[in-house]
């Protein structure tokens, strides 16, 4: 089981989306990581075949999957970022209707949508009307229709978009759960979706992957780049505006613990810090620019000359 991403890219006009992203990708999660407006989507969707790449292909276990189809459809789960579906929908309507749309027959579809339902903690709720389920309830509707068929790729778009940080931490186990033997690829901008159920992570910048690899191996991309100093409170703020902080505490005496993400130490008294994950992510976005659809000849790199990953 191996989905192959072979040069994958996609313009729109003189615009470029993603730009030629490589990737092998077998079971595991995989979590894709950028800000909004990276390219996540529009490779997310060429992943799913919705979207034809300008050049580029997905193959899996060798085979295009433009030539496979049917049978590549067959064996995928998808999730975008705003799923469809029919406000009077009762949940089991919904699940049924997907289930046929999926091939699955009138038995089966009832027995797996019942036990879809179950494990995502909708158990009570089948014949309650969608347009009375909370954002999170709706999610959790959205990954069981998408593992309806037992996928065997799981490509899950932006899934925690507009959830609390309890119905996150929910929705993440759920992902986990469902991981098992298959290929998952989830595009998230908020580091804690990944950090913890990630295998490994594609960080995502101007269109192009950046960085990839297990949690631990990118976090120590970003040492000697994390600093914490103590500033008077007074100066906080104009250093909050100049630097790319990642967190302010105040301390006792009218002081203020900065951490902050730089090439070199920028505050008198800095101290390296040990990096985490979100120090990474805000180091390489630290210009606030996620670049997709920038042309190419106009990108810039945001690592300094051999610190690539």
């Amino acid at each position: 089981m191996e989905l192959t991403l072979d040069r994958l890219t996609r313009e729109f006009g003189p615009k470029i989306a993603v730009d030629r992203v490589s990737a092998t990708l077998t079971p595991g999660v995989y979590g894709l990581l950028g800000a909004n407006g990276a390219g996540k989507t529009t490779l997310m969707r060429m992943v799913c075949g919705v979207l034809r790449p300008t050049s580029g292909e997905v193959r899996y276990d060798g085979a295009s999957v433009e030539r496979m189809g049917d049978a590549y459809r067959a064996l995928l789960g998808y999730l975008p970022q705003d799923f469809g579906y029919y406000p009077e929908f009762t949940a089991l309507d919904f699940m049924e209707y997907m289930a046929a749309l999926k091939g699955l027959g009138r038995r089966d579809a009832r027995d797996r949508s019942l036990a879809l339902l179950e494990r995502v903690g909708l158990a009570g709720e089948e014949r309650r009307r969608i347009r009375t389920f909370s954002g999170g309830m709706r999610q959790r509707l959205g990954i069981a229709q998408a593992v309806l068929n037992d996928p065997e790729v799981l490509v899950l778009d932006e899934p925690t978009a507009g959830l609390d940080p309890k119905e996150r931490v929910r929705f993440r186990n759920l992902i986990a759960g469902f991981a098992r033997d298959k290929i998952v690829l989830l595009s998230t901008h908020i580091v804690s979706d990944v950090e913890h159920i990630a295998d490994e992570i594609l960080v995502m910048r101007a269109g192009s992957v950046v960085l990839s690899g297990p949690p631990a191996g990118l976090v120590a991309e970003a040492e000697g780049r994390v600093w914490e100093a103590v500033v008077p409170a007074e100066r906080a703020d104009a250093l909050e505006a100049a630097l790319t902080v990642g967190n302010v505490r105040h301390e006792e005496g009218g002081r203020v613990l900065l951490r902050y993400v730089a090439d070199e130490p920028r505050v008198p008294g800095s101290a390296p810090a040990e990096p985490t994950l979100e120090d990474l992510y805000l180091y390489v976005f630290r210009d606030g620019v996620a670049g997709a659809a920038a042309p190419r000849a106009a990108r810039g790199s945001h690592f300094k000359e051999g610190r690539h990953g």
